[in-house]
């Protein structure tokens, strides 16, 4: 059931009594969360920033506290009979963001657990976060003869700040660590514990004692707890997509796939349903246009660090095939960016092979790749993103549309001769752009952002193809020499027959032979046939 009074949008807002008694947009996930306190005492649950953890975390909130009014109308009402009061501790860790150090970060776990101090004291030995919540939660089953609930709300929000600091990353931990050992401990205290967050830190370090944690985020019956699944956004957005239409000057039914090519894409299980990011969605709806409103704060930079850190291969991103374990994994034991950039949602489950249980992953949807493409191409290749988009994207565009790829690697050439590159990237280009993978990642990190379906090191009968640009109605093979001819290029194009596998799909096929200068670091010259 999803209530819709007045059509108002929950943006920003992710306390759930805020929105049931405001009147606000809610998509019901009620009876996922009656099923979530029934699986395990102990619950892990992951999924990337702005999907709806917080939120979930404070619908718990409210029906652990046996808020029944909050609730009427919805599934919840037809599955819970008792709507028993806990004390509930709910601990926002987000806010023990940028400390500074590790006393810092302590200060600041004693400061969010305070307001619980007023209602169950605290005693005077009771000097770290650790110790400070076992007396409380202790104190609490005291005074009202039941179990609590204790709710962790982004628990990794300090330690992604400082990912890539050896000298306080291990200090930082030391302190989380300390914070949630006691929970286990606890046991006899606590009705139910839910941590959530975005990434996956090992039980071996910061949950070291809680062996018994469950984790269930890639569980197929929890896949569309958060984010809004395909059925929802037809259903509880139908006006709101006809809406959009009148402004977009479209049928709703085109509205609808624009808006899905944006928005939609997310997979969180080998069975899952299609997921929309809820807060781009509800942003798009609410503005009656399509914007990235999930990069308004930009890529990460503990993100950027970590591809940079294990030279990620970002042309590769399109299609990994990977089993869970290449990135399901703890955090610390990363010898690749890929879970981190599974758990952070820039790459998402696209299939699943049962037979040999390996996960195809890939860029989830528009959104995703053109905000993340603007966030590479400063640390990639240099470049400035509002120096691609004002410099040439346009003339770009319109020339490839117009089926001149001529035109467009001439448009691109002058561009690339007279680029600016980001400060202190200059020393780095003498040694890239002496590289062949150097232009392979420009024409990736430009084709992209354009958002237009671009592969590289495409494998066929032949070999590798360097680069496979794909319009409605034509496919482009392009092959690159560093150091090379044009027409070497375009040679092995047609002897290693790298056109072949698109000849036969019925679209234009044009293969081009392109040059490039390490010294002026542009296209040198091209050949087309």
């Amino acid at each position: 059931m999803t209530t819709n009074l007045g059509h108002k949008y929950p943006v920003g807002i992710q306390t759930f009594s805020e929105i049931i008694e405001g009147g606000f947009l809610y998509v019901d996930k009620t009876d996922l969360v009656w099923n979530l306190t029934r699986v395990a005492k102990y619950i892990f649950f992951s999924r990337p920033r702005r999907f709806g953890k917080s939120l979930l975390t404070s619908t718990l909130k409210s029906y652990f506290e046996g808020r029944k009014d909050l609730f009427e109308g919805l599934k919840m009402m037809q599955l819970e009979q008792e709507w028993t009061e806990y004390p509930v501790f709910h601990i926002d860790v987000s806010r023990a963001k940028a400390q500074e150090n590790s006393q810092a970060l302590q200060e600041t776990l004693m400061w969010i657990l305070s307001p619980y101090t007023e209602l169950y004291g605290k005693s005077a030995d009771e000097t770290t976060p650790g110790k400070l919540i076992t007396g409380l939660v202790m104190r609490a089953y005291k005074k009202t003869g039941r179990q609590a609930v204790v709710l962790i709300d982004e628990y990794d929000a300090p330690l992604l700040e400082v990912l890539h600091e050896e000298d306080n990353l291990p200090q930082f931990r030391k302190v989380m660590q300390e914070f949630y050992v006691p929970l286990k401990a606890l046991d006899p205290y606590i009705k139910f514990c839910f941590i959530t967050g975005i990434t996956k830190f090992s039980q071996l370090s910061i949950f070291s004692t809680i062996n018994n944690l469950k984790n269930v985020t890639m569980r197929p019956d929890f896949a569309a707890i958060c984010g809004i699944t395909e059925e929802e956004v037809k259903t509880a957005f139908k006006e709101d997509i006809a809406r959009m239409a009148v402004a977009y000057e479209c049928s709703p039914d085109e509205m609808f796939q624009k808006i899905k090519s944006m928005y939609d894409g997310y997979h969180f299980s080998e069975v899952s349903p299609d997921i929309y990011n809820p807060f781009s969605l509800l942003n798009a709806f609410d503005d009656n246009k399509l914007t990235s409103s999930w990069f308004a704060s930009a890529t990460p930079s503990y993100l950027l660090h970590q591809m940079r850190h294990f030279r990620t291969n970002i042309t590769a991103m399109d299609h990994l095939e990977e089993p869970a374990d290449s990135f399901d994994i703890p955090t610390e034991a990363m010898t690749t960016a890929l879970p981190l950039l599974y758990q952070s949602g820039y790459l998402t489950i696209k299939d699943y092979d049962r037979l040999s249980q390996i996960y195809t992953l890939a860029i989830p949807n528009q959104e995703v790749r053109i905000g993340f493409t603007k966030g590479l191409l400063p640390t990639y290749i240099g470049l400035e993103t509002g120096n691609v988009q004002t410099g040439f994207a346009l003339k770009f565009w319109r020339a490839l549309r117009q089926n001149d790829l001529d035109l467009a690697l001439r448009e691109m050439q002058a561009y690339l001769a007279a680029i600016p590159y980001v400060e202190g990237f200059k020393k780095k280009l003498e040694e890239t752009a002496s590289k062949e993978g150097f232009y392979e990642y420009t024409l990736y990190l430009i084709f992209s952002m354009l958002n237009v379906y671009v592969r590289t090191q495409v494998k066929c009968a032949g070999g590798r193809t360097d680069v496979v640009v794909q319009m409605p109605d034509t496919v482009y093979v392009l092959e690159l020499k560093l150091g090379g001819t044009a027409q070497q290029a375009l040679e092995q194009i047609n002897y290693r027959n790298y056109a072949l596998p698109y000849e036969t799909e019925g679209h234009r096929v044009v293969k081009a032979g392109v040059s490039f200068n390490a010294d002026t670091r542009t296209i040198d010259d091209w050949v087309i046939e």
